[in-house]
């Protein structure tokens, strides 16, 4: 029986506190409204209760970070690494981690569970229900704590009802549920929510902001501080193998939450003309802008990059990109701060007197980009309009320049007096915290479609985006179509993942933004549209031949016996379905690196090829019953586990 006083207890002096007495740690505001204690049956004042919310998820964003990040395998120590993530890496960790607490989590749960106690619903101003956004959002913050206590244990206690009393703690008897429990228990309510807007709180409010939202927009970033009720449900139902389910609540989010800027930002990122020269001096055109690295670029024009989703500017159009988020307080007399960016090499709480040799950044690094994300990303092919063709759809090249986006998000700098190289990963110099962009959802509906049977759709994500060009027919368009989708998948993006019917089709009606995921850091990967025709020809990112490119790795994997002797590995559907998967893990690493959410990314999919599934059209286990577990193993060998990894029990750490 797993103890619950302990934690219950501190949860109930603690964690409740926050909610009861405004949270004025975290939110220091010259409204009179916090000299006395709000009202959760007014239309208004529950918005304080919110902000103690959002304080408790303040604790836990350090934790969430180390404990996604280091049991992965895109996050290396150094020797001044703190024993306690050094421990999270190896599977050594105790009760005695600092970084795991359940307490965390359920702090934020009972807060959530209070309000939703407490909450009046049937409060109007004329025919508008003005509560229903607010308590809809705060029951999927308390899905998505749940969600990440399922991810992290083995087995949880689960309750709903606000603890209050110690007797409650001392007489109880919550049940203890395992991630697939969890979900059956939240889900069924939170469906009644689906499509609703996030809660947006007036001008009166704007005074009571905390220390990384400007004034001008506080209305817009408070927001983003909830999780919308389809994206929690997709990612409940993704991760207990419900695929038709989380596809049609990632799509619900696509096309009834996110904004029109939002979905286009996403699949248009960085368009401006620029000028790059190659390794070797080649001269190249090309629309992406890599930041570092092996290419020197002048920009001929005005335009982005895809590291500026980090920057923290609410005013700069890659904000759009962000769902939620958790931003941290600039210092402790404003509430919470992090150590996230510390660990990473930047002291963001530097005072100019503390600033050193190189600024805010330190020599004492903690965490640092692996060799197998450095490999990945630097073994992954660049695609680049060549000089010289009669337009710039012509002569679509390769380099081995790599991928940008881990060099986009580092910088690198040299010490004059012993020749020392640093690097520093700057995704927390603003010491905000992400939990959901565009393109998690993005990511995770295609991993939806892949095990949907749509292996075409999951790589059209990934090629050309969620644009209408993935209904381009030879019938409509013979002079260009996507040929690597199937009618099949066609017809279902129109009727049953409705991405494409005739209600929605005008979101992503545009061949001007069909750029897909890759095309964030691998340059020209998408297919060229003019004038509504798409080139099919342009690009060699294709999918037979990134396809096959991948299935001749997990053929090597078998001849090396990194996996188990007598799989076969060949080219049928099922084989390209763990294909494309392993080439979306791929992706996840190099956009969403260091986000916290690989650790918890290696074991959905493991679970999944080792054939966990409540629905599927797909046999997820091709290659035996724990590929998943053997394939899991491989990933985070280089972390030097003192756990046998195969096992799906050793993936969990002790509760406390």
């Amino acid at each position: 029986m797993i103890s619950l006083k302990n934690i219950f207890k501190s949860a109930l002096l603690l964690g409740l506190t926050t909610a009861m007495v405004g949270c004025s740690d975290m939110l220091e505001s010259d409204s009179e409204r916090q000299n006395f204690e709000p009202s959760i049956e007014s239309k208004t004042d529950s918005v304080f209760y919110a902000y103690g919310i959002f304080e408790a998820m303040q604790h836990l964003a350090d934790q969430y970070v180390f404990q996604g990040e280091m049991r992965g395998d895109l996050a290396a120590t150094t020797k001044y690494t703190d024993n306690n993530l050094r421990q999270l890496a190896n599977f050594s960790a105790t009760t005695a981690n600092k970084y795991d607490s359940a307490y965390v989590y359920y702090r934020v749960i009972n807060n959530c569970n209070y309000y939703i106690a407490k909450r009046k619903t049937d409060l109007y101003t004329g025919s508008t229900n003005v509560v229903m956004n607010e308590y809809a959002a705060i029951k999927a913050l308390r899905a998505w704590a749940y969600l990440q206590l399922g991810r992290n244990y083995e087995r949880v206690p689960f309750f709903t009802e606000p603890l209050t009393s110690v007797s409650q703690i001392d007489n109880n008897k919550f049940p203890e549920l395992t991630l697939d429990q969890i979900v059956d228990q939240l889900a069924p309510d939170l469906e009644q929510y689906t499509g609703y807007q996030l809660p947006r709180y007036g001008s009166d409010y704007y005074n009571a902001g905390t220390p990384n939202w400007t004034s001008a927009a506080k209305n817009v970033v408070m927001s983003k501080c909830f999780i919308p009720v389809d994206v929690i449900l997709g990612d409940m139902y993704l991760e207990t193998g419900q695929y038709d389910a989380a596809a049609k609540h990632f799509v619900t989010y696509l096309t009834q939450f996110a904004s029109s800027s939002t979905i286009y930002w996403n699949m248009s990122p960085f368009i401006a003309p620029m000028k790059a020269k190659m390794k070797g001096g080649q001269e190249v055109d090309r629309d992406l802008l890599p930041s570092a690295g092996n290419i020197a670029v002048e920009m001929k024009g005005t335009g982005g990059e895809w590291s500026t989703i980090f920057s923290g500017s609410v005013s700069d159009n890659s904000f759009e990109e962000i769902i939620s988020y958790i931003p941290m307080a600039v210092n402790k007399q404003q509430g919470p701060t992090t150590i996230v960016p510390l660990t990473f090499g930047f002291n963001y709480y530097a005072t100019s007197e503390e600033r050193g040799d190189f600024g805010a950044y330190v020599e004492e690094i903690q965490i640092t980009p692996s060799d197998a994300l450095n490999t990945l990303s630097d073994s992954t092919e660049y695609y680049y309009y060549a000089k010289g063709g009669t337009n710039q759809h012509d002569n679509i090249q390769i380099s081995k320049a790599g991928d940008m986006r881990l060099r986009s998000i580092t910088t690198t700098n040299r010490k004059a007096s012993d020749n020392s190289e640093y690097l520093w990963i700057d995704k927390y110099k603003q010491a905000n915290i992400i939990l959901y962009r565009t393109s998690t959802v993005m990511l995770h509906l295609a991993e939806a479609f892949n095990r949907l049977g749509m292996p075409d759709a999951a790589f059209g994500i990934l090629k050309d985006g969620i644009s209408s060009v993935l209904t381009f027919t030879k019938e409509a368009n013979p002079g260009g179509y996507p040929d690597y989708i199937t009618d099949d998948t066609r017809t279902k993006l129109t009727t049953i993942y409705p991405l494409f019917s005739s209600v929605n089709i005008e979101k992503f009606n545009t061949a001007v933004y069909a750029y897909g995921i890759h095309s964030h850091g691998a340059g020209k990967a998408t297919g060229d549209c003019a004038s509504a025709i798409y080139r099919t020809g342009t690009s060699p990112y294709k999918m037979p031949r990134i396809v096959g490119k991948k299935l001749d790795e997990l053929n090597a994997k078998v001849k090396d016996n990194s996996y188990p002797a007598g799989i076969t590995i060949g080219t049928t559907k099922q084989d390209t379905i763990n294909a494309i998967e392993d080439i979306l893990c791929d992706e996840y690493a190099l956009e969403l690196a260091f986000e916290g959410n690989r650790f918890y990314d290696l074991c959905r999919l493991a679970r999944h090829k080792n054939g966990h599934a409540k629905s599927s059209t797909y046999d997820g286990s091709p290659y035996g019953a724990n590929f998943g577990g053997v394939w899991l193993a491989d990933k985070l060998k280089a972390n030097n586990p003192v756990v046998d990894l195969k096992s799906e029990k050793n993936w969990y750490l002790p509760f406390k």
